[in-house]
């Protein structure tokens, strides 16, 4: 294991580690405005969601490391508290980049890029007619986090319209990830694509208590054959399943046969249930040799 104290390390190397460890990154395809009316539009991977009550979104437009100069949009967001988030998607990301370019101020990255200026209803910063999804925002404060390169500057907004386009949503009227096509930053030039072969669920406890790790016997617990993954799965349910239930299974033919073979095989068995979401009947399986 590299144990590395950031105060030991060049700045550069410390960002590479950092960027390359918390992945993956949303990105906010912030749109903000100078006093003079100048628009510039930028894209930053230091985002996230941090309330809907109210809804409040935070990114960070970072002091550059290399001279330590703040960024447009920092500078507007001060004259200007307003801004539009946008979520950027595939069919999107290379010119999203291109509006990365350290273009001088003054000059529109819409124009840069070729994105489409669409009139925001509830702020003066204009919308990009291409994303998925825009959020007008008022800046309600911004927390600088330090004067030297690299430092982050805390811009907290709160949402005041979203503009949600409709070929995303599903059935219940919930954006779909799939369609959405989000990407995110990963470290250096790489990027990620929500695909559907990317997704997947992990059923959340909500009002249920899990049995947790130290419920799970022993013998399971030690498997050689179920991972981390696994056992976390097994750790979640609320209760082990009945002694008759166990017996029932027990005398299913595929149960049988791995029995026969030993725990691994025993152990095999559960595992294809879990995977399939059959989380009791996993249970069933690996309590069946005890009865």
């Amino acid at each position: 294991m590299l144990t590395i104290n950031p105060k030991e390390i060049p700045h550069g190397k410390l960002h590479s580690y950092l960027l390359g460890a918390v992945i993956p990154r949303p990105i906010a395809f912030a749109s903000t405005i100078d006093h003079e009316g100048h628009v510039n539009l930028s894209p930053f991977s230091f985002f996230n969601c941090f309330g809907s009550n109210p809804p409040i979104l935070v990114f960070s437009p970072s002091r550059k490391g290399r001279d330590n100069t703040t960024k447009h949009t920092f500078q507007n967001v001060h004259e200007v508290p307003e801004v539009v988030i946008h979520i950027v998607n595939y069919a999107m990301v290379e010119q999203m980049s291109l509006a990365s370019c350290e273009y001088p101020k003054g000059v529109n990255e819409f124009v840069k890029a070729g994105f489409t200026e669409v009139p925001s209803h509830r702020v003066k910063p204009p919308r990009v007619k291409e994303a998925p999804v825009a959020m007008e925002c008022k800046v309600n404060q911004i927390i600088e986090l330090g004067q030297n390169g690299g430092a982050g500057n805390l811009v907290i907004c709160e949402v005041l319209l979203m503009h949600i386009r409709e070929d995303i949503l599903d059935e219940g009227g919930r954006i779909d990830p799939v369609k959405l096509d989000a990407v995110a930053r990963m470290g250096g030039d790489n990027y990620l694509r929500v695909q559907r072969d990317n997704i997947f669920t992990v059923p959340k406890p909500n009002e249920k208590l899990g049995i947790g790790f130290d419920q799970i016997p022993d013998k399971i617990k030690n498997s050689q054959v179920l991972s981390g993954n696994d056992l976390g799965r097994l750790a979640n349910i609320e209760q082990l399943p009945g002694i008759e239930s166990i017996k029932k299974i027990s005398g299913a033919p595929e149960v049988k046969q791995a029995l026969q073979q030993g725990v691994n095989a025993l152990h095999e068995l559960a595992a294809r249930y879990l995977h399939q979401g059959k989380i009791e009947e996993a249970w069933k399986i690996l309590l069946s040799e005890e009865y």
